[in-house]
């Protein structure tokens, strides 16, 4: 059933919609204090879950409305969702050069970005950080949307987008925290860096909200950078990360099981 909405509830709704994958990221993380052991097929198959989870979300809650809505708004239509994807994709190779960080598995010789004397652990959850923005993002242009007369994303696609993300946080949660813990930190600190690797979602969830809530135009734009950002992270960090470790074909089938799943729910719910 369709609704309307104002300005401020489709902010509101981005909020909670961003807590909530942070709520699920928190839930992912503490595993930490139940699993004694990393199973390294089991890493590399969440990795590849939540690849498969932001492939999907990308086409059918992203750039597909993009698409729709480029038409329909009179634009040329491939021309604002090409637009923005590689802008998306851009401002995360920009974030990616500049942001210190430090994958995890790496030396710490290995770390990117500027030059800094931050500690081993803030670059690991700095890294996290750098995929959770789209993700966060996604959400929050997914419910700005919400406002426009011309979007073609019904407050269910924004719902099943945010279950979608939420879904693939709970094994990324894990995936944080029990790395950590392998390079010697407490299952209380690892719990906590997991943890704090989402709030960025929820604050980019608003920023993503109120942006195209007050600048309409850039909706098409902005749905499509959402995608473009999330691509970059799926082929920049989670399928690289995924294989390198010799478990390639079970984190293919996690792929696989993952855009299954997200395509699922988009056209069920969307």
């Amino acid at each position: 059933m369709e609704i309307i909405l104002s300005q401020y509830s489709s902010i509101l709704l981005a909020l909670l919609g961003g807590l909530f994958t942070y709520l699920l990221t928190t839930i992912g993380a503490s595993g930490v204090f139940f699993i004694k052991r990393v199973n390294e097929r089991l890493l590399d198959l969440m990795l590849g879950l939540a690849a498969g989870i932001m492939i999907a979300a990308s086409f059918w809650s992203l750039l597909s409305p993009s698409i729709e809505l480029s038409e329909k708004s009179g634009y040329v239509k491939w021309l604002p969702p090409a637009i923005g994807f590689l802008l998306g994709a851009a401002f995360l190779r920009i974030v990616d050069m500049f942001l210190p960080h430090l994958h995890i598995g790496l030396a710490e010789s290995e770390k990117e970005g500027i030059k800094t004397s931050f500690e081993k652990t803030t670059l690991f959850v700095l890294a996290v950080t750098i995929h959770n923005i789209p993700e966060g993002l996604s959400i929050g242009v997914a419910f700005g949307s919400l406002t426009s007369e011309e979007s073609t994303v019904s407050i269910m696609a924004a719902v099943s987008l945010t279950l979608g993300i939420g879904i693939q946080n709970i094994p990324e949660g894990l995936a944080i925290s029990l790395p950590l813990r392998t390079e010697g930190f407490s299952r209380t600190k690892s719990f906590f860096y997991g943890q704090l690797s989402g709030i960025v979602e929820p604050i980019s969830a608003l920023i993503g909200a109120m942006a195209v809530s007050l600048i309409e135009p850039i909706l098409p734009y902005a749905l499509s950078f959402a995608a473009g950002a999330m691509i970059y992270v799926v082929v920049e960090e989670l399928i690289p990360e995924s294989q390198v470790k010799g478990n390639s074909d079970i984190a293919t089938i996690g792929t696989i099981v993952g855009f299954t799943i997200m395509m699922i729910l988009d056209i069920a719910l969307g």
